[in-house]
């Protein structure tokens, strides 16, 4: 079980990609995410969201028993932070696909490397595998609300 923890976890090995794994993590996300947005249901993305949320939180308590709690190949909350942001995609009026997830993988790197309040303090305070993903899930509601917040000036 600890090899399909690692692989999970570290998203097919991408985590080991130094430096910038999360960096990486983040691009590969968007590249597997953005065509399935185009072809599934909000209902069924929502869907898989959870489940791969619920597997993520799992997958990383089983990863990072012998590591630190956050450890840089763990790639799988980008992941998971990408992927919240995808489930809004269609709510969000840029003029093109190309330029949106431009704006979704620097918007969200940005944010998730300041981790604005509340992202830090979970970040600090909760050291499990729920801590681990929501200061990126966190990250993500950041991003979103920028991009709507664009859709609203221009």
């Amino acid at each position: 079980m600890n090899k399909i923890a690692q692989l999970y976890s570290t998203l097919f090995f991408i985590g080991y990609i130094k430096p910038a794994s999360g960096t990486f993590g983040t691009f590969f996300s968007i590249l597997i995410i953005f065509p399935l947005i185009k072809f599934i249901s909000i209902f069924n993305l929502i869907i898989i969201f959870t489940i791969l949320f619920i597997l993520g939180m799992i997958m990383i308590s089983i990863y990072s028993k012998d590591k630190d709690h956050d450890s840089s190949e763990i790639v799988i909350d980008e992941f998971l932070g990408v992927f919240f942001i995808m489930l809004f995609y269609k709510h969000i009026d840029i003029s093109s696909d190309l330029i949106l997830n431009i704006l979704i993988f620097f918007l969200f790197r940005f944010f998730d490397i300041l981790k604005p309040f509340p992202a830090r303090w979970i970040d600090q305070k909760i050291t499990n595998s729920f801590g681990v993903i929501m200061d990126d899930i966190i990250a993500g509601i950041y991003c979103i609300i920028t991009l709507m917040f664009t859709n609203v000036l221009f």
